[in-house]
């Protein structure tokens, strides 16, 4: 497509509705990769549909600003007057959140010092794994787990009731062993009914609920248990829609992310909701798209994840916790997806805190 030598790049935006063919200003309009165009001085001159999702700002709000005042320091790395491209970096946005992006740029021929820019988001690595692994052997491996685990607690059980028959004809130093014996078992058949958890396919039965009440409930648990004594804040948009979802279930992840954030810090626990846009997740192939515009955010003040397992948070097994089994993460990530949800791992703000996000479908009728 010809650019015009005079004026400013337009992506095509209508008021009315539009009839015949689309142009080529009218299909990047509706791109769903987030465009911007920036003049020589590094003004964005335009933006289309997408770039307003992902900066949540509208159309007006974008245009005329510099592009580091919208996506902070990484416009930098765009400065080059030759194509260029950088690769899973985190932007600053305008409204607090971080986001990891692939940027790419490309000058226009025919305008000296203008480019046009592309942000493409950036998958998470453990989301990638996971369509990986539900698909082909996937449901052998679940069937296999779940028909080990079975067999496994069946002698436990055995040696449970032997340890305790044989506590009552010992002597009392031998009941120590015993004793021993029937607390390593019940060690053991604790972790196999955790496991459990992965092994149930059965689709969960999804209403609409209040999330808020679902967090309250969460937070009600934690405050009696292993976060007493600890201050659990409250930043909740009141206007927020009903969510698709399964009330023990949601309260299963939230107690989980609480736990978790409860054992890496010491200071106070954060709670917080929010309505996004823009934000979709494609299931099985053939499906539609499905809109995840309800957030939950668990944040905690400790350190995060070393940077050797932060990929991989949320496969079992994985923990930087000396006492910990390195399920409970692994276990909200299967039960999010479960509602057809996203669930991630950030460092944010300043200075940086650990953020939880929870991306959950709204449901269609009032909880």
């Amino acid at each position: 497509m010809a650019l015009p030598r005079g004026g400013l790049i337009r992506f095509g935006r209508r008021a009315q509705p539009a009839t015949g063919e689309p142009g080529a200003a009218e299909l990047l309009a509706a791109l769903p990769v987030a465009m911007l165009a920036i003049d020589p001085q590094g003004r964005i001159t335009d933006a289309n549909i997408a770039a307003e999702t992902l900066l949540n700002l509208a159309y007006a709000g974008i245009v005329g600003r510099p592009l580091e005042a919208l996506i902070g320091r990484a416009a930098e790395v765009l400065a080059s007057e030759a194509p260029c491209a950088a690769y899973d970096i985190e932007l600053a946005l305008p409204d607090g959140r971080r986001q990891r992006v692939d940027l790419m740029a490309a000058p226009l021929p025919e305008r000296a010092d203008w480019k046009v820019v592309t942000i493409h988001l950036h998958v998470p690595a453990h989301l990638v794994a996971r369509a990986g692994n539900r698909a082909g052997g996937g449901l052998t491996a679940v069937g296999a787990a779940a028909m080990l685990a079975h067999e496994i607690k069946n002698p436990l059980s055995g040696i449970r009731g032997a340890a305790q028959l044989l506590e009552t004809t010992v002597d009392e130093g031998s009941r120590d062993l015993t004793r021993l014996i029937r607390d390593e078992v019940d060690r053991v058949a604790a972790l196999i009914d955790r496991m459990e958890g992965f092994t149930d396919t059965r689709p969960l039965t999804l209403s609409p609920q209040n999330i808020h009440a679902v967090l309250g409930r969460a937070r009600e648990v934690a405050l009696q248990g292993f976060a007493r004594g600890r201050a659990i804040r409250e930043a909740y948009d009141p206007s927020l829609p009903a969510v698709l979802g399964h009330h023990d279930s949601l309260i299963q992840i939230l107690i989980n992310l609480m736990k978790n954030a409860a054992e890496a810090s010491g200071g106070a626990i954060t709670l917080r909701t929010a309505y996004r846009h823009g934000v979709s997740l494609r299931g099985a192939p053939g499906d539609s798209r499905r809109p995840l515009p309800i957030e939950v955010c668990v944040i905690d003040e400790g350190p995060g994840a070393p940077a050797g397992i932060a990929d991989h948070l949320f496969d079992p097994f994985v923990t930087s916790k000396r006492s910990g089994g390195g399920l409970g993460l692994a276990l909200v990530d299967k039960l999010v997806a479960d509602h057809g949800g996203i669930v991630e791992y950030a460092r944010e703000g300043t200075p940086p805190r650990t953020v939880f996000r929870l991306l959950l479908p709204r449901a269609s009728t009032p909880a």
